[in-house]
């Protein structure tokens, strides 16, 4: 394989596994600190992807120059709003009314919620069965250096990435609110008599979670063009299993657990004929591997007994 594909593929690799680490990290956010497997997840990257699609249209028609930086900055405004609004709804009318129940239950309700939610969009938005074309936000071509062609879109999302992923790792480790979320994943009965909100703690967790991923909605349109409905249920997979490779609770192994998977579907891509068949297979496969081999992840602390 010739160097400049190579990097090509380096970028391309870096792109997607950067996407699924931002939603890993909601994932393991939601285990870790509130002890749910949200499977609702994965409708806030489709609700991300449709509300940037839609913003855009509002922002454009309002008069506001497509491809500046305001234009781009309103369009993730919107973006986030929408994925908090999600978690704090999610947070307030299913996680905390099932709190106490057994796991199973939530569980359920959320894989209910995240049915209700890709039906709804298909309904509710005009054309919403079909494929959706997703708007240039920025118009910035491709450009090539050393060989190498690389869009402006792939850059834009590798930035916005870890730019976020950043100052997430600011928020958790170095903010007296990230020490109260520390705090209450590891002992949550103890940070409540050390006075800590846990119930705040629960809803800023989700709203984070959730805000991440409806970043990362907006990042596959942008990477991809095309959006659909049940975009949602396919990113899921590929968020948990990120997630589950990490090791669940655990911020950081979620961020490897992301990057791990695309460098290795874009390497199953590249090496394999008809690779792209197999991108699904890969996830599933190493989620299986690791829950049998390893079942608290490369970066998991302890196995969680649930007897």
């Amino acid at each position: 394989m010739a160097g400049e594909v190579i990097v090509q593929q380096f970028f391309n690799a870096l792109s997607l596994g950067i996407m699924y680490a931002l939603i890993a990290v909601g994932f393991t956010l939601f285990f870790g600190v509130i002890e749910v497997v949200n499977f609702a997840h994965g409708e806030v990257f489709m609700l991300g992807a449709f509300a940037a699609m839609i913003g855009g249209g509002v922002f454009a028609a309002a008069g506001f120059a497509p491809g500046t930086f305001l234009f781009v900055l309103l369009v993730l405004a919107v973006v986030l709003i929408v994925g908090a609004l999600f978690g704090a709804a999610l947070e307030k009318f299913i996680v905390r009314p099932m709190r106490g129940t057994p796991d199973i239950m939530t569980l359920l309700i959320t894989l209910g919620a995240s049915i209700v939610v890709r039906e709804a969009v298909m309904l509710f938005v005009p054309n919403g069965r079909n494929p959706q074309p997703f708007p240039q936000l920025i118009f910035m071509g491709s450009f090539t250096a050393g060989g190498v062609l690389i869009k402006a879109e792939t850059l834009l999302c590798i930035f916005l990435s870890a730019l976020l992923i950043s100052g997430m790792y600011y928020f958790i480790e170095k903010t007296v609110f990230g020490r109260y979320i520390r705090a209450t994943a590891q002992d949550r009965e103890a940070a409540m008599m050390m006075g800590v909100n846990v119930k705040l703690v629960f809803v800023v967790t989700l709203v984070l979670g959730s805000a991440l991923g409806a970043v990362a909605g907006l990042m596959n349109g942008m990477a991809y063009g095309i959006i659909k409905f049940n975009m949602g249920f396919a990113a899921s997979i590929k968020g948990f299993a990120s997630a589950v490779v990490g090791g669940l609770g655990n911020i950081y192994g979620a961020i490897v657990g992301g990057l791990l998977l695309g460098f290795l579907e874009i390497l199953v891509v590249s090496v394999v004929p008809d690779g792209s068949s197999y991108q699904d297979l890969i996830s599933f496969l190493i989620v299986i591997i690791c829950l049998v081999f390893r079942p608290a992840g490369l970066f998991g602390e302890r196995a969680y007994e649930k007897v």
